[in-house]
């Protein structure tokens, strides 16, 4: 098996774009949430949300195709092709270059539709099939195109002109990091010497959230601001929706040495596991966390012992945070190692959160340093653990794992650890 290492990271998030200033910001324990500004949301239980200032997807679309997409795409081609730049190449080899993405895009935006289902109303008020087909050009002829799910895939490989093995995953948290475990399993079978692998999601419009609002999921302290998201405190009521992408650029180990690159870490190890429990209630001990867990200990031939920092999910959810850290002491008994999660800080991705997690866990093991968990005061008793409280924290990591949990019980772990030489150091 050939050995992958990440040299490209491409966050695009709402306390910065760019592997530099986001991190910087995380570390710094910044928050990007805030009441929501892009549309009307007073007739929301929850009216905050995570938005991106500043991003503009001119900087990485020509005009036509800016127009033919929606925000999702233009996080995502920019999430890759800062990822491209991080990692120091001004070209890929298409043929053995592979591209995985991801997000939770369900359809185009619905507004579009409003005068064209209002002009299809029969004289008795009643929606009329027929008056659809006498009205068809009142339909945005590319209504379809811009809501097609995996239009990441197109547009990011059309950017440099990738052929090589490619995939869309819906889904969630789990969603992103699946990706990147799939780019990870083809450069170690020899199908690609390189992938981008990432996602995007765009959850700060008024149809995602009415869906979230409707299912009780997210944080209702709207007059707390930024201290509203609050994973594993007795005070946290949920979550709070982000939008942004994270990608990274992964390599073939011998490619990447060749050529120079410098190397944020070594991955190694890629799990997975499903509740198999009841929709969007988690298994109350994590069962899929604690299987998928323990696949990517396996694969990396890592010990629990020797993992140094957890990305965790952190969701805030009540049953969240308790399974998850119930999961977390299956796995690794009395002797957890520190974890935190940075959704308070970037607001739930959403497909992309798993995929920022695993940024984080490279990152800290780049930097030995991990990221805080904000706004984490009085933790819950049943989620005692060591979440890295307020403030950064310096610490050498040689192992990481990025956790991410889907909505209806799907779970990823992935294992990195830091290259032998210490080459991933600055």
């Amino acid at each position: 098996m050939r050995r992958v290492v990440v040299t490209g990271i491409g966050p695009v998030t709402a306390v910065g774009t760019g592997v530099d200033a986001a991190w910087k910001a995380l570390l710094a324990g910044h928050s990007g949430i805030g009441p929501i500004r892009r549309f009307d949301a007073s007739s929301l239980r929850t009216r905050l949300a995570a938005e991106i200032d500043g991003f503009t997807a001119g900087d990485f679309l020509d005009r036509r195709s800016e127009r033919k997409t929606t925000r999702v795409e233009h996080l995502a081609v920019g999430g890759a092709a800062l990822a491209v730049a991080d990692a120091g190449l001004d070209a890929l080899d298409p043929a053995r270059t592979a591209l995985f993405t991801a997000g939770s895009k369900e359809v185009s935006d619905l507004t579009k539709l409003v005068d064209a289902v209002t002009g299809a109303i029969g004289e008795h008020g009643r929606f009329d099939v027929r008056r659809v087909g006498e009205r068809s050009g009142t339909f945005p002829p590319l209504f379809y195109v811009e809501g097609l799910q995996g239009a990441s895939l197109f547009y990011i490989s059309a950017k440099w002109g990738l052929t090589g093995p490619n995939t869309y995953f819906a889904g969630t948290a789990e969603a992103g990091a699946n990706a990147i475990g799939r780019a990870f399993r083809v450069i170690r079978r020899g199908e690609a010497d390189r992938a981008i692998a990432g996602a995007a999601d765009d959850p700060v419009w008024w149809w995602p959230m009415s869906s979230f609002d409707s299912l009780g999921l997210l944080s209702t302290d709207n007059d707390a601001g930024a201290a509203a998201f609050r994973p594993y405190d007795r005070r946290g009521s949920g979550a709070v929706l982000g939008e942004g992408a994270a990608f990274v650029l992964l390599e073939e180990y011998e490619t990447a040495k060749r050529r120079g690159a410098p190397i944020y870490a070594e991955v190694v190890g890629y799990g997975t596991g499903a509740d198999a429990h009841a929709g969007v209630t988690p298994h109350p001990d994590g069962r899929g966390l604690v299987h998928a867990l323990r696949r990517a200990l396996a694969e990396a031939g890592c010990a629990p012992g020797d993992v140094s920092y957890i990305a965790s999910h952190g969701s805030a959810t009540r049953l969240g945070d308790r399974s998850e850290a119930r999961a977390l002491r299956t796995v690794f008994g009395a002797a957890v190692p520190p974890a935190s999660s940075v959704k308070p800080a970037t607001g739930h991705l959403v497909g992309a959160a798993g995929a920022l997690n695993f940024a984080v866990a490279a990152l800290a093991v780049r930097h030995d340093v991990v990221p805080p968990t904000l706004n984490l005061e009085d933790p819950r008793p049943e989620c005692a653990l060591d979440w890295v409280p307020g403030t950064a924290r310096e610490l050498p990591v040689r192992y990481a794992l990025a956790v991410a949990r889907g909505l209806e019980g799907q779970n990823v772990v992935c294992a990195l650890r830091s290259v032998a030489g210490g080459t991933n150091r600055d």
